[in-house]
């Protein structure tokens, strides 16, 4: 393992641990998909005690599968209206705690109980902090029927989108049984607020992997310790 990778561990580890002192007993936590939001669930399946026990919701099949095996307690999304924090990673990060996030292909259902936190808790490395959102891919589910007209339409909005494939050359669908389009935009999203806005007027769009004034904290992990934003 490259110094890189094991710096990038460390990073995400510290970010976690970070995160793990907003919880408190009998809470009622999202948990997050990707590789920074597993060590976190790692975290807290470690942390449970009899003293200490918390609600699950997850994200995703991939996280629920992970915590059932921690033995965390899960809920439903339909169960509530509302819980107390949801953590999770992202693969970009703004200035403004805008976020790009679902490239690990969770993010319609991510969306969702986030939505529900009355605290959002994003837990990244240095590498996923920019000064503008787009630097890389902007993640947007779809619906499968007639997924290539939905394409055209996105690209009318100045980008390129090519359809996820998986190992097998096929298709990657996601959770909710949508495909995902990965967009990029040459010189990055000059205005988030109104991409978002125009992709989910697009016939065909289920989700955009924009997340808009949603966090209310970024926990930044560096090879030295952490970082808060708010």
């Amino acid at each position: 393992m490259s110094d890189i990778s094991i710096n990038l561990d460390k990073a995400k580890e510290a970010a976690a641990k970070e995160a793990l002192t907003f919880i408190r007993s009998n809470m009622v936590i999202g948990l997050g998909t990707g590789s920074t939001a597993k060590i976190a669930v790692d975290l807290i399946g470690e942390k449970l005690s009899e003293n200490f026990q918390i609600v699950g919701m997850p994200t995703s099949i991939q996280t629920k599968k992970q915590a059932e095996a921690l033995g965390i307690e899960l809920i439903d999304i339909d169960s509530t209206d509302a819980i107390d924090i949801a953590i999770d990673g992202a693969d970009e990060v703004a200035p403004d705690l805008s976020l790009i996030k679902g490239l690990g292909g969770a993010l319609l259902r991510e969306k969702k109980v986030e939505r529900k936190a009355k605290e959002l808790i994003i837990i990244v490395d240095e590498s996923k902090i920019v000064e503008k959102l787009g630097v890389g891919f902007l993640p947007v589910e779809v619906s499968r029927e007639n997924h290539s007209q939905t394409k055209k339409e996105i690209t009318k909005l100045g980008c390129t989108a090519e359809l996820r494939i998986e190992h097998d050359s096929l298709p990657f669908v996601t959770d909710n049984q949508n495909y995902i389009y990965h967009c990029k935009f040459e010189n990055g999203i000059e205005n988030p607020r109104k991409l978002d806005s125009e992709l989910f007027e697009i016939d065909g769009v289920v989700d955009t992997g924009l997340f808009i004034d949603m966090a209310s904290k970024v926990i930044i992990g560096t090879s030295s310790g952490t970082k808060i934003i708010d």
